[in-house]
């Protein structure tokens, strides 16, 4: 069961994560990082981070522009983790029957929380016309309020009164309806390639197509790789007595890396391209002018 003070803990940091990505440091409005904080709070980190993960992907396509408002995969995170941990629920389970429904319902709160903001917007119109800098700072604070409660309020209430709801619903996927269970366990494992699907709609795919090519190349062998070595170090631990090796699968930090390397390279033949781009235009220029 989840307590009240892992109620409060998570309420807030759905408050504060909300609030974090209207101002620069956005590392903290990430349902990964969501997820990963809630399982931490909740005992089980591996679960925050799986869901986490799972729901940064599905919504790795998906953006806002201008006053747009998009589902809330952070508060939708929080929840399904929550209740995944403290019920047992099957965290793919989980991802599609509470995460994604969750995350579409709070855009309601979303636009309620910008709505409220514009009486604090229209306080400091007013103040500039007095030039009164410090009530313009004080409002502009204020601001921050509607936004948090946006979310720790319906979150705190999910959590504190939602908890027999979900459980009931656990019961009927996994019994009557289990067959229903197992397609939102299913669906849960398949969001993630929607949202790789919605971000490559949107990528100019067609001018960088061999970035792509190259990355699923090298995944996949590096991936081959090193199972191959896991195996054999595997193999050699079984037979060689006192053989203490560590053989994992290939690490993040060297998918990091490769991801470095690329996003440098690409940086920098931008970079070389609007410098020479007004070379090249003077050159062009020249020729017109000698022709004249």
């Amino acid at each position: 069961m989840i307590n009240i003070f892992q109620v409060l803990l998570l309420s807030l940091m759905a408050a504060f994560t909300v609030v974090c990505g209207q101002n620069w440091w956005q590392t903290a409005n990430q349902p990964v990082f969501c997820g990963m904080m809630a399982g931490i709070i909740m005992g089980d980190p591996v679960t925050g981070l799986f869901i986490g993960g799972s729901m940064q992907l599905t919504v790795l396509g998906i953006g806002t522009f201008g006053g747009s408002s998009h589902i809330d995969a952070n508060s939708g995170s929080i929840l399904a983790t929550a209740f995944s941990v403290a019920l047992g629920m099957d965290p793919s389970q989980a991802l599609a029957a509470i995460a994604v429904p969750v995350a579409a319902v709070l855009t309601v709160t979303d636009i309620l929380g910008r709505f409220c903001n514009t009486f604090f917007q229209h306080r400091i119109d007013a103040l500039i016309e007095r030039e009164d800098y410090a009530g313009i700072q004080r409002n502009f604070l204020y601001g921050a309020i509607p936004w948090a409660l946006s979310r720790a309020l319906p979150v705190g209430l999910a959590l504190a009164f939602g908890q027999g709801v979900v459980q009931t619903l656990m019961d009927v996927l996994n019994g009557p309806l289990a067959w229903l269970g197992t397609g939102l366990g299913v669906a849960g494992a398949v969001l993630p390639a929607v949202g790789f699907a919605i971000l490559l709609r949107y990528l100019p795919v067609k001018h960088f197509w061999h970035y792509l090519i190259l990355g699923f190349v090298v995944t996949v062998f590096m991936s081959y790789l090193f199972t191959n070595v896991k195996t054999i170090g595997t193999a050699v631990a079984g037979v060689a007595e006192g053989f203490t090796g560590s053989f994992i699968n290939l690490p993040m930090i060297g998918i990091a890396l490769i991801g470095t390397f690329l996003a440098v390279n690409h940086y920098r033949t931008l970079v070389n391209s609007s410098k020479n781009a007004p070379v090249e235009a003077a050159t062009q220029e020249g020729d017109d002018d000698d022709e004249l």
